[in-house]
């Protein structure tokens, strides 16, 4: 088969992006070709295929051609097109395009009688307000009908002018046929099927499609005499609905046990002025950092944490906590209950709980062993549930459901 995976960006910025590449490489390893198309942008790598990529809205110093591309992009349309024209690919597999390709490319897909589905990485098919939180507590009032009332509350950083540009962004998606052209839905996780269908996305256009990481050699169990490392682990993005400012206050109590937080975010000045002003000196910071690096990061650690105060649609740090058999500590809220059976392979506390968290952390320090043991399930259950080969039939099973056919 000819796959067209379109998604913003060939390098890895958040976790939509790293499922993106992912499922690329693992199509191609099944003999399908992946025929990516994202925006140009600097930190891409070379493709073959970069020729067709449009050039993205500036927002550094945007001009109003860069503020109308953000909600139509007329050069990803017709690079779309002409890319159709010249390969002709069997079915479209759309992650993230708001904000860089844009609606303008459904048009495009469905002129050509290509097949389309969607994963959804976050809750943006129904809320300009992708995150579902207003002043870091969750918020559903700007779901569906009422989507409006986004520009109003300001999510987009605050910004009155920012907010309502993204608002009018989803409602002409929205006209372009966001929803309406999309032939099969992608749900990560069966908390974000429900939620999805709760604002109006139909349950019949939706399956739930785990993600996966790919299992290396890396034996379960023990990693190192005394369990992992001795430190606490958290990776991601450092914004406050990840629950790092809970964290930190957390490990303030726990002045013996080290924590280091690991990324890139808007939270991530606040919580070092936090360490430094409070002197929580068993808090360290250190930038984005992915592949081996990560990995062994993970690895070494006693256990990681995911203390997200956010309706997390699935949480990919998990699986890659699992990877390396570490267990993980986490907040009760979206898909993680999903992945973590509280006791077995992870502990999970009520989201925002700094008393709880620091419980569920003591309780694994105290007993090493014990994590583990934890962190042999976790990776056990990967094995089982979340493995590429999985994810791969599953795959190909919501492709024919779109209307592919699938040619092995």
């Amino acid at each position: 088969m000819k796959i067209l995976q379109v998604s913003q960006n060939l390098f890895v910025k958040g976790g939509s992006d790293r499922m993106f590449l992912d499922t690329c490489a693992l199509l191609e390893k099944h003999g399908h070709t992946v025929i990516p198309f994202v925006a140009k942008h600097p930190d891409n790598p070379p493709s073959p295929w970069e020729s067709y990529f449009p050039p993205a809205a500036n927002f550094d110093k945007p001009s109003p051609a860069d503020l109308i591309r953000y909600v139509y992009s007329r050069p990803a349309a017709n690079a779309l097109r002409k890319l159709i024209s010249e390969h002709k690919p069997d079915v479209a597999h759309l992650h993230i395009t708001y904000g860089k390709l844009t609606a303008s490319i459904l048009p495009v897909l469905k002129a050509q009688g290509i097949p389309i589905v969607h994963t959804m990485h976050e809750y943006r098919q129904i809320s300009p307000n992708y995150t579902l939180t207003h002043n870091d507590q969750i918020d559903e009032a700007c779901c569906g009908m009422s989507a409006w009332r986004a520009a109003a509350r300001r999510f987009n950083r605050g910004s009155l002018s920012r907010s309502t540009l993204a608002t009018f962004e989803w409602y002409i998606s929205r006209m372009l046929g966001s929803q309406r052209k999309i032939d099969r839905f992608i749900a990560i996780s069966d908390f974000q099927k429900r939620k999805m269908a709760q604002h109006g996305v139909p349950d019949e256009k939706i399956s739930r499609v785990y993600n996966f990481v790919e299992i290396d050699g890396t034996p379960a169990g023990k990693t190192h005499p005394g369990g992992g490392g001795g430190y606490l682990l958290y990776f991601g993005r450092i914004e406050r609905i990840k629950g790092v400012i809970t964290l930190a206050q957390a490990a303030a109590n726990l002045p013996e046990v080290k924590v280091k937080i690991v990324g890139d975010g808007d939270a991530k000045t606040e919580l070092a002025e936090m360490i430094r002003d409070q002197e929580i000196n068993n808090v360290e910071l250190i930038d984005f950092t992915h592949g081996d690096d990560l990995k062994q990061l993970i690895r070494n650690s006693l256990a990681t944490i995911l203390p997200a105060q956010w309706y997390e649609p699935f949480g990919l740090t998990v699986l890659e906590s699992f990877a390396q058999s570490r267990p993980v500590i986490a907040s009760r809220i979206g898909a993680l209950p999903e992945l973590i059976d509280d006791g077995n392979n992870g502990l999970l506390f009520e989201p925002g709980d700094v008393t709880e968290l620091r419980d569920k952390i003591k309780q694994l320090t105290d007993d090493p062993a014990r994590a583990d043991t934890m962190g042999e399930a976790g990776r056990t259950k990967l094995v089982e549930q979340f493995g590429p080969q999985t994810h791969y039939q599953n795959l190909m099973h919501v492709y024919q459901q779109a209307g592919a056919t699938c040619n092995e």
